[in-house]
């Protein structure tokens, strides 16, 4: 018995297998009871697996398949269309095809075509969409065929090699002026932030030296000290401004997915108008990164990220990060088994410089904001949003989220109120937000207080 036909005996379907157990009845029954005629049909009936077998084996077939996705980013929660390009590259007609486009599950369904009798060089479009329901890079197929004989015994599997990428990133919401770039402060650090930003030189100065241009004398300076001063740089402030996202799986609720297309996010309670409320706390994090981020950087800052597991890097690895670069880092962004925020102000400490922070924040308890406290305190007043996690827990305890008993929601929200007056008396702007909060309303609140100056202008 050859190889492809071996292959194919061993792809018999669910109806081919019948009918292989009913011929062996047959030829059980026909020996015990001596009829040649139940023999015969026994004969017949394991004959037909047997030809469907060999003709399916010497199905020759050679497809190309080409994807173009539109839009390759999509923002989660919105679809993207897939156009699938079959062509038969066979010199013969093809015959029966069930093809079947492979997905991953957060994506949805995989969809599932049948071809018959495609010409030689001969192209079938195919259209469908694909939901995207969670963060991440994704890969669209390969194409999986299946080739069925006409009584449909026995079936062959192939699949191919080409797929298409699909980027889900994150929501980036609408967010008016003011907010936490917006306010211009009153004090004598509002002023030299807004002086800065609108493209003063930097007035840092150091003692005269032989051979210095006497343009650039500080003659203020100079009266001030007794002594001849010129200015070290003669270039133009750019506003800076970071943002420290709290990614520690331990600080939050995660929803567990348990249908394709991210189906655990539809249970899940939102802000009124949200068709696509963020399935955990999390994710809710990172779509405040995304919105505050993007109007930051638009607003002509240099970003910088940072998280207990590192620095998201530009795509050119230096400088700041771009809306678009932005997006395509937090896309790729999962939970850390980092227990403590150390690494991140660490990190904030070497990148943050003068600009305003906006510390985005999960389930955190005074211990865990004392090295932060000690890095970012004073007039400045930093902005932090601390979530109330415990919106995104099921009372029912359902399996796509986690459920949290009395003792533990009261004991979360007093470690809640204890941070939020830790990071207030740091000189911290402080506001709360929960899964059925939007990031509009925050930043409404954040604009609200006008005597904020963080460095950017609205």
């Amino acid at each position: 018995m050859t190889g492809p036909l071996r292959t194919a005996l061993t792809s018999l379907t669910l109806r081919g297998r019948c009918l292989v157990a009913a011929g062996l009845t047959l030829l059980a029954l026909a020996a015990l009871l001596g009829e040649r005629a139940l023999a015969q049909l026994a004969v017949f009936v394991l004959t037909l697996p047997l030809l469907s077998a060999l003709a399916v084996s010497r199905q020759r077939v050679r497809v190309a398949a080409r994807r173009a996705v539109s839009p390759a980013r999509v923002p989660r929660g919105e679809d993207a269309e897939v156009l699938l390009e079959v062509t038969n590259t066979e010199r013969r007609t093809g015959r029966l095809w069930l093809l079947t486009e492979q997905l991953p599950a957060e994506l949805g369904r995989s969809p599932r075509f049948v071809v018959e009798r495609l010409a030689t060089g001969g192209t079938a479009a195919l259209r469908y969409r694909v939901h995207g329901g969670r963060r991440g890079r994704y890969r669209i197929g390969p194409l999986r065929l299946r080739l069925v004989d006409p009584f449909g015994l026995v079936q062959r599997t192939t699949s191919g090699t080409g797929d298409a990428p699909l980027l889900v990133v994150p929501r980036v919401r609408e967010l008016g002026p003011g907010g936490p770039a917006g306010g211009q402060g009153g004090g004598a650090e509002g002023a030299r932030r807004s002086i800065a930003v609108h493209g003063e030189d930097d007035v840092s100065t150091r003692a005269y030296r032989h051979g210095d241009d006497l343009r650039k004398v500080h003659w203020r300076a100079t009266a001030r000290t007794g002594e001849l001063q010129v200015r070290m740089e003669e270039r133009p402030w750019r506003a800076s401004a970071a943002l420290l996202l709290d990614t520690r799986a331990r600080a939050h609720l995660l929803a567990r997915t348990t249908a394709p297309g991210g189906a655990a996010a539809a249970a899940v309670p939102g802000p009124p108008g949200d068709p696509a409320p963020p399935p955990d706390s999390l994710e809710w994090l990172v779509e405040a990164a995304a919105g505050i981020g993007s109007q930051l950087a638009r607003r002509g800052a240099v970003l910088r990220v940072v998280t207990e597991a590192g620095e998201l890097g530009s795509a050119t690895g230096r400088g700041g990060l771009g809306p678009a670069d932005l997006l395509d880092r937090l896309a790729a962004l999962t939970p850390s088994r980092g227990a403590s925020l150390a690494p991140a102000v660490e990190l904030l400490s070497r990148v943050a410089g003068d600009g305003p922070v906006v510390a985005l924040l999960g389930t955190v308890g005074p211990d865990d904001l004392g090295e932060l406290v000690a890095a970012r305190s004073g007039p400045a007043r930093d902005v932090a949003v601390l979530l109330d996690v415990t919106g995104w827990a099921d009372p029912a305890g359902s399996r796509s989220r986690r459920a949290l008993s009395a003792s533990a929601r009261a004991h979360l929200t007093g470690q809640l109120e204890q941070s939020a007056s830790l990071l207030r008396g740091a000189g911290w702007q402080v506001v709360r937000a929960g899964a059925d909060r939007s990031l509009e309303s925050v930043w409404a609140e954040l604009a609200h207080t006008r005597s904020v100056a963080v460095g950017v202008p609205a």
